[in-house]
Parts: structure tokens; C-alpha cells; sequence
């Protein structure tokens, strides 16, 4: 069987980790890319002793204005085809908007979003030339309301959501599959990153379910994979709930 390679962004712990060992064990190589070099260096030790995957790892800030050009030309250089896309990066800040550091609401926006968009546009562009491909974007169930205490956040996956799909499709056409995955509370160190005194995520499914949720969506071409059950029922029901209803129901699961 031809072995493929998937780029991961955001793969030094988390998701991403977990999404690199379910992508190793379906028979793809990787590329992971994250700031912390020593974690990345141990996952890629662990995938290249436990399964066939060749594992490139890319230790690099992708908050950065031009870290997405960065990160493509690596690539490029060094002659990778990049068949899948995870687009996972990405971090929250809690708390009410007008206390957050500014600094770190520019650099979750310039990751979220633009980051995110650059690295879509340019590998998108790849795929198409060479017959099709798979970009995953990792949203949120936050994309579907506004949630106080998370506002940028919850907004920036808004995007990604509206942004997936409207890609997906556009790009059909041309064999390149875009799903946007929206996780619920999942165990990661999100609530940590994010400074949430109260981690609401203890009982979450854990980072491997959703890898696995995330793969499988994929392989089905999915424009929009809601994880669980009842994340699906609840993005259903913000569309019908008056809007001053949902914010508080938004607010009071945050805290």
C-alpha cells in the first residue's frame, strides 16, 4: 500500500498527539509541528518504534505573521507531498474580553484564523495539482453561539466552521475534502492554557476518542463532524433557542 503523509499542527500533546498515533497506525507518515521540540522528538521516538510511519517533526511557533510561508517552504524543500492537512493548532484565553492581554487575544486570532486560512491556501492549492487531498480544520461546538468568558475564542471557531464549509464546497470539484471537526469538552490541556480555575473538562471524552472520531470522519468525507451525541443535540438546539437563552446557558457551562 502507498504510504501518504499528514501534516499535524498543534501535535505536541493533546489532540494533536493522539491524532498523530491514529494517522501512524492507518499507514501515513507525518509531519508534526508544534513549539515544544522535546515533546516532539519523544512522540516521533514512540510512532517510529511502535508502527511504520517516518515521522518529520518541525519545532516552530505558528502565531507568528509568517509562520505559515515558513512552514510551507520546509515542506516544499524538502520535496514532502502532503496528502492530509490537520490544522489543529490553537489556543483559548478565559475570562472576561476586556481583562485578556492583548498581545495573547493577537495571538490566538493570528493562529486560529489566519495561520489556519494560510496553511489551507497553500497546501489546497498542492492538492488540487496533484489530484485531490484532505484538509481537516478542528473547530469547536463553541462555533455554533457566542460563549461569554471565551469570546475570541468561541468566535475564532466560528470562523473556522463557516470557513470549512464554504471551502468544502468549493473544492470538491477538484477531489480536495475539507471536514471541520467540532469536539465538545475534551481532556486536554485546554483548560490549563486557558487559565480556567475550574476545569470543566474532567469528565470529557478523552484526546484518543476524538482522534479516532476525527479520523473516521474524514475517510467519510464529512463537511461537518459534530463529536458525540450530545454536542450534536446541542448545536441543534442553540439554532431554535432565543439568542438571550443561549448566552446564558453559555456562560453558566463555562463556569
Amino acid at each position: 500500500m502507498e504510504k501518504k503523509t499528514t501534516l499535524i499542527t498543534g501535535a505536541s500533546s493533546g489532540i494533536g498527539k493522539d491524532l498523530a498515533y491514529v494517522y501512524a497506525e492507518n499507514n501515513y507518515d507525518l509531519v508534526l509541528v508544534a513549539r515544544r521540540k522535546e515533546n516532539l522528538e519523544k512522540i516521533k521516538k514512540e510512532i517510529e518504534e511502535k508502527t511504520k510511519a517516518n515521522v518529520e517533526i518541525v519545532s516552530m511557533d505558528l502565531a507568528g505573521v509568517k509562520s505559515a510561508e515558513q512552514l510551507y517552504e520546509f515542506i516544499k524543500k524538502k520535496n514532502i507531498q502532503i496528502k492530509v492537512l490537520i490544522n489543529n493548532a490553537g489556543f483559548g484565553v478565559y475570562g472576561d474580553f476586556i481583562d485578556a492581554d492583548i498581545a495573547r487575544d493577537e495571538g490566538m486570532v493570528l493562529l486560529n484564523i489566519m495561520t489556519l486560512t494560510k496553511l489551507t491556501k497553500l497546501f489546497a492549492n498542492d492538492m488540487k495539482e496533484k489530484g485531490g487531498g484532505n484538509i481537516v480544520n478542528i473547530a469547536s461546538t463553541g462555533a455554533f453561539q457566542p460563549v461569554p468568558g471565551i469570546a475570541i475564542y468561541a468566535a475564532t471557531k466560528a470562523y473556522v466552521l463557516s470557513f470549512s464549509e464554504a471551502i468544502a464546497f468549493e473544492l470538491k470539484k477538484h477531489k480536495v475534502f475539507v471536514t471541520a471537526i467540532c469536539p465538545g469538552p475534551t481532556k486536554t490541556e485546554f483548560a490549563e492554557v486557558a487559565k480556567m480555575s475550574n476545569n470543566p473538562f474532567k469528565n470529557a471524552p478523552t484526546a484518543r476518542e476524538l482522534a479516532e472520531f476525527t479520523y473516521k470522519s474524514m475517510i467519510k468525507r464529512k463537511a461537518c463532524a459534530v463529536h458525540g451525541l450530545k454536542n450534536s443535540l446541542l448545536a441543534l438546539s442553540v439554532k431554535i433557542m432565543p439568542r438571550k437563552l443561549v448566552l446564558a446557558f453559555a456562560e453558566k457551562v463555562m463556569k
